[in-house]
């Protein structure tokens, strides 16, 4: 009886210890990438600026086009499926590059897409619109003029606006970075009133920080700048703000961040647009961790990034108007 009763003693330890080490599986935190595996999942966009997830897993793409007023916003399917959601979006041909549309973002069924030459902020109600439909009548959109008060605030000389990226800060206020002012603009959520959140330093004597994109860890706002002319290697900072709006260095050393996003532990995964020559050399992009430890290289002016799932992102290359998805 005592050794039945001794074994039955071990077997429910063992159990116990199964069953904890099972959960300590379970809880075990997600590591940070340290390489991706890269699968094509999209192709065919013309000149893709940016993209923003919604609750099915959709992206929703801004399109600038091809420079002749045609930019427009695609909705793709986790199953790659494209529908055209609306065009018609103003769109030049500056300096060689296509101009026009900026970041979108997606919440609670509404569309929110920033237009950087026009500076107007376009929003949609889109929660009905499915794969296959009809585009929406750009008149529909509704349009607020968020350039004309920035330029109002002489922030930079000469004046300048260029409304990049977007996101719903904790405290339920629109917060949209401008790239051309170098500023963190506040659109009050109760009544859409703008005023200047945090203005971005700049990185040397005569050179612009240029943020082009702004995330939010749960603690700070980060921002990732690209830097101006002559877009010197290293050159280029992640900053951080607090939530009162104080500004300064996250990291740096970086060269020519596009845009950043944040991992499962909300660490800044950062996007290297390339390194500048006869302007922004092919296949010299990268995507960094917040070290600058290289996670992926050979990309072609790459300007997105998002989070999909714990250990998977969605890519976007402008130049060559392709995503690819991330795993690791």
């Amino acid at each position: 009886m005592k050794k039945i009763a001794s074994l039955t003693a071990i077997l429910s330890i063992c159990i116990i210890l199964g069953i904890v080490a099972c959960n300590d599986k379970k809880d075990d935190p997600i590591p940070e990438p340290e390489e991706f595996t890269v699968t094509n999942f999209a192709d065919q966009l013309r000149a893709p600026i940016g993209f923003t997830l919604d609750n099915n897993n959709r992206l929703w793409v801004t399109e600038a086009g091809t420079g002749q007023n045609d930019g427009s916003i695609v909705m793709i399917t986790p199953e790659g499926v494209k529908t055209t959601v609306a065009t018609g979006f103003p769109s030049v041909v500056s300096n060689g590059s296509i101009e026009g549309m900026s970041h979108p973002l997606y919440k609670d069924g509404k569309l929110y897409v920033l237009h950087g030459i026009s500076g107007m902020l376009y929003t949609a109600d889109v929660s009905s619109f499915q794969p296959g439909n009809t585009p929406l009548n750009l008149n529909t959109f509704q349009k607020e003029d968020i350039g004309t008060y920035v330029r109002s605030q002489n922030l930079t000389n000469p004046l300048n606006s260029n409304i990049f990226d977007l996101l719903f800060g904790a405290d339920g206020h629109l917060y949209i970075a401008d790239a051309g002012a170098n500023a963190l603009i506040r659109r009050d959520k109760s009544n859409g009133a703008l005023s200047v959140f945090a203005r971005i330093p700049d990185l040397a004597t005569g050179v612009e920080a240029v943020p082009t994109g702004v995330v939010f860890d749960g603690e700070r706002f980060l921002v990732s700048v690209l830097g101006g002319f002559p877009f010197t290697p290293g050159n280029a900072k992640i900053f951080q703000i607090s939530t009162s709006g104080t500004v300064s260095e996250y990291k740096g050393g970086f060269t020519n961040l596009s845009h950043l996003t944040l991992s499962k532990n909300n660490k800044p995964i950062v996007l290297q647009l390339g390194n500048f020559g006869a302007g922004f050399e092919a296949s010299t992009g990268r995507v960094l961790n917040e070290d600058g430890d290289v996670l992926l290289s050979g990309l072609t002016m790459p300007t997105d990034i998002v989070r999909s799932a714990d250990r998977e992102f969605y890519l976007l290359s402008y130049a060559q108007g392709t995503i690819k998805k991330l795993k690791y």
